[in-house]
């Protein structure tokens, strides 16, 4: 199976915010997200214990490396990857639930960051779940290869199975 997971950072982005967000019903690349709720923003925000969670250059490549070492060492295709500032975005094939997929990636992720001694030990890192699309047909996979690769602005930590290929 192939899947396109999206996760975002602790606290990055609440429903409601007036950026949008996405939720079951609210998560197709080029589709409308949530409208903003300054009620539920205002709920979230009080639930939160911890600063909204960003990723840099430094986490951002290290995200990248450890992804590409999960994928390899289970066996899963990684077809493209890209480690935003608030949210990771993968393409993937595997031959396990999507959920699991992201909760590896995210466990071993975390794991990494915590060797690099970036954040303080009990520093809250992810979103609870995320956004994990099932993609049945090769025009999905080669669109959602295309979202997560070229539409994303400026490129960041970026991965693309195609920029492997040899000529």
């Amino acid at each position: 199976m192939t899947y396109l997971i999206t996760f975002a950072c602790y606290g990055c982005h609440l429903h409601g915010s007036a950026s949008g967000s996405v939720d079951r019903h609210h998560n197709k690349p080029g589709t409308p997200v949530l409208l903003a709720n300054t009620l539920r923003h205002s709920a979230d925000t009080a639930r939160m214990d911890q600063a909204p969670y960003l990723l840099d250059a430094i986490r951002g490549e290290a995200i990248l490396a450890t992804t590409r070492e999960v994928c390899a060492y289970r066996g899963w295709a990684l077809l493209a990857v890209q480690v935003r500032t608030t949210h990771v975005h993968l393409v993937i094939r595997a031959q396990a639930p999507p959920e699991r997929v992201m909760s590896d990636i995210k466990a071993y992720s975390s794991r990494r960051l915590n060797a690099l001694d970036l954040d303080e030990p009990d520093r809250k890192r992810w979103a609870r779940h995320g956004s994990t699309r099932w993609l049945w047909k090769p025009e999905e996979v080669a669109a959602a290869i295309q979202y997560v690769a070229e539409e994303q602005g400026a490129p960041m930590s970026v991965y693309r199975e195609d920029d492997e290929v040899e000529p």
